[in-house]
């Protein structure tokens, strides 16, 4: 049976046995006219006045957006809010852009360009946020959680302030969007490691999409309500990076009817666990480097058996990833020592959160990969087995399970990596 993988810009095919289960969203077509759409949803918002109450000549405006690791559609999603803005007599010199970095890399010129076109480029002031930069910061005040809230000085200077994002399930937030726009989107590092520390990240109901009693979905709700956005714009998208559902107005009204959407398509009940679960991380920008890989091999371990093999996809052009995580995966010699290590009292490194996750997946089952931008040394470093082949790794692996067991071991396979999240019971949340 030949299934088509996300993978960097162009899939792979593979070849796998014709018993595998395949889980993938449900499959939704893309708007007939996005554009059109778009501004609908400005005009009739979910429990909000439309965007031009909030508007006029004297408004300063701040437009949050994604930076290059998500998927937004950025390029065909700005123009329309754009456009209503200056519609509405803002003119584009007080509208600033600011890119949502959290504690990624800024994004480069030429990148900005491809995001967002660039005749906006071109016409708008853009940011890229800076956690770090503490001359970017404000503190404005501190969660109920114990976390301290800065937040990116230029958005809380705006009058009106707009956040556009995408829903997904979210490996710990339980959902992105909504309010992951300002925490970690446009707040300062101490404000995220506070919210991925080892506590908050090791809660049990820090998990694929619940949200109910998340302390991290929880904290990023309140630093967002400590300085509050005027409008929000989110898109749920299909396989094709098409928008498939647009929820707008206030935060929590808008997120939360994006939320029952998204649970309903991209969350899939399966009828037990897993031997081998195959996995991506949603093709590129999703699978830059090995730290975004992470939230893949999450999807596939939320249904691979303990002691099964996670066998994962992932371009990974820009090798094991940005700041600590790379260091963090050198610092002991096993998962089990790292996981004790991030968890142990008085630690705190930026990025152990994703460290954090992939032990915990590495004390639950073996982790293979195929990257082609990962040199295999770098693989066994981050405590994976590195593969030439996906089909390879699938027969080598399968001959073993059957020679363990006696019987054909069960195989799902997940094309579309952390856009589709398996579950076998329901949960609530």
């Amino acid at each position: 049976m030949r299934v088509c993988l996300a993978y960097g810009r162009s899939d792979l095919d593979i070849t796998v046995p014709d018993g595998a289960s395949i889980v993938e969203p449900m499959f939704l077509p893309g708007l007939a006219d996005e554009a059109a759409a778009i501004r609908r949803s400005l005009r009739e918002p979910i429990a909000s006045p439309p965007l031009r109450d909030f508007l006029g000549p004297q408004a300063t405006v701040a437009v949050v957006f994604s930076d290059l690791t998500r998927p937004v559609p950025n390029r065909r999603l700005l123009p329309p809010i754009l456009a209503e803005i200056e519609e509405a007599g803002v003119p584009a010199s007080q509208v600033t852009l600011i890119n949502a970095c959290g504690m990624h890399r800024p994004n480069t010129p030429s990148e900005l360009d491809a995001m967002l076109g660039p005749a906006t480029t071109a016409r708008y002031r853009i940011i890229n946020h800076d956690a770090l930069d503490e001359s970017q910061l404000t503190y404005v005040g501190t969660s109920s959680f114990g976390g301290e809230v800065w937040l990116n000085r230029q958005y809380l200077q705006a009058s009106v302030r707009i956040l556009t994002g995408f829903i997904e399930p979210h490996f710990f937030a339980g959902f992105s969007g909504g309010a992951k726009s300002v925490l970690p989107g446009i707040a300062g590092g101490s404000t995220v490691m506070h919210n991925h520390n080892a506590a908050m990240i090791g809660h049990p109901q820090a998990r694929w999409g619940v949200t109910d009693e998340n302390p991290i979905f929880a904290e990023c709700r309140q630093a967002e309500a400590m300085a509050p956005c005027s409008f929000i714009v989110n898109v749920a998208l299909n396989d094709r990076r098409e928008i498939t559902g647009l929820f707008a107005g206030s935060l929590q009204a808008a997120h939360d009817a994006g939320i029952a959407f998204v649970r309903r398509t991209a969350m899939r009940e399966v009828d037990g666990e897993f031997d081998i679960v195959v996995t991506t991380n949603s093709g590129y920008p999703l699978d830059l480097n090995l730290y975004q890989a992470v939230k893949g091999m999450s999807a596939a371990a939320e249904t691979v058996r303990p002691g099964g093999d996670i066998v994962i996809a992932s371009e990974c052009s820009e090798g094991l990833g940005h700041g600590n995580f790379a260091e963090i995966l050198t610092m002991r010699s096993s998962p089990r020592e790292m996981l004790d290590l991030i968890e142990s009292p008085g630690f705190l490194m930026f990025d152990q959160w994703e460290a954090q996750v992939l032990a915990k997946i590495l004390l639950k089952s073996r982790v293979h990969i195929f990257a082609t931008g990962l040199a295999h040394d770098e693989a066994r470093r981050a405590f994976l087995e590195p593969w030439d082949s996906v089909e390879e790794a699938i027969v080598n692996l399968a001959r073993q399970h059957k020679q363990k067991s006696g019987q054909e071991p069960r195989i799902c396979i997940l094309p579309q990596g952390p856009q589709t999240v398996p579950y076998v019971a329901r949960r609530s949340g």
